[in-house]
């Protein structure tokens, strides 16, 4: 196709995804008090005392801060769940817009990995939720002893969007990388190599996209990376090998020379061939020297 027939293809696969989001984000305005309990849930919350309730080291309180707040509250956790919800939704929508372009093998591959990933990310969210009451813990005990902090919701929807987000797309990580081995791109030797660089990238990354600058957080993130990294590894490796059992050649370089068989064998008994009487025609010389 051409460059306009792909912005238009590519614009209609975001329009849809658009809407089965707008879709999943009304349904959820619908039940945004639940949610909005849910989301908040994680938040070690004070005693009527103002005490941290047992089984916490710290406490605060969850304020509406605003005239406007607590419609952008619902706002958020509408698009938050919409967001999630949809999620096989605009990963279906990705694939259909790069399978086109992709071979009949690459295409299987293809959908398998949109298989995996919609619970890659799924997990990633599921994962940040949970890690979310240590980390609101350790945040909150940056204020001391003796002092309350009052939390806006609306900051603290902010910090779970973006640890949702960003958890659910770290998942995806490996599941890329597998992508590029099965396709021929990455081989598995050179992702073993990079595992010193890898293992440094996704701790900065880590460091970079958690919200709370603790050491807990970014490790929060950065070890299930490190794991599912090495899983990726594994996965391509034995793909290697697979291949390599099928195709002996599958390790060679496109420019490396081929390997000359130079080795002198004896020749069996040959059959004598009878010279012909008959004269060549001119016709037919001419005819043969053309050819050579």
């Amino acid at each position: 196709m051409a460059l306009a027939e792909h912005l238009r293809e590519l614009r209609n696969r975001l329009v849809k995804s658009l809407l089965v989001i707008l879709l999943f984000t009304a349904v959820a305005a619908y039940f945004n008090k639940p949610l909005l309990q849910f989301l908040t849930a994680p938040l070690p919350r004070c005693g009527p005392d103002g005490s941290p309730l047992p089984g916490d080291t710290h406490c605060a309180s969850v304020a509406n801060i605003g005239l406007l707040t607590p419609f952008t509250v619902v706002l958020k956790v509408s698009l938050t769940a919409g967001l999630v919800a949809a999620t096989p939704v605009w990963l279906y929508q990705l694939w259909q817009f790069v399978a086109p372009g992709l071979h009949k093998h690459e295409r299987r591959y293809s959908l398998s990995f949109l298989a995996a990933g919609t619970p890659l990310f799924l997990a990633g969210a599921t994962f940040a939720y949970l890690v979310m009451p240590v980390t609101a813990q350790v945040l909150i005990g940056f204020a001391g002893t003796g002092v309350t902090p009052i939390l806006p919701v609306e900051d603290y929807l902010d910090v779970v969007t973006r640890m949702v987000l960003v958890f659910g797309l770290g998942f995806e990580l490996p599941l890329f990388l597998v992508m590029l081995n099965f396709v021929g791109v990455l081989p598995g030797q050179r992702l073993r190599g990079w595992w010193r660089g890898m293992v440094m990238g996704i701790t900065v990354f880590a460091a970079f996209a958690t919200p709370s600058a603790d050491p807990l957080g970014m490790l929060a993130l950065a070890a299930p990376l490190w794991v599912l990294y090495f899983v990726a590894v594994g996965i391509a490796l034995l793909n290697d090998r697979r291949r390599a059992r099928r195709n002996p050649d599958f390790g060679l370089d496109d420019e490396e020379a081929s390997k000359l068989d130079l080795s002198v064998e004896d020749i069996a008994s040959s059959e004598p061939v009878a010279a012909s009487a008959a004269p060549v025609p001119a016709a037919r010389t001419e005819q043969m020297d053309d050819i050579t």
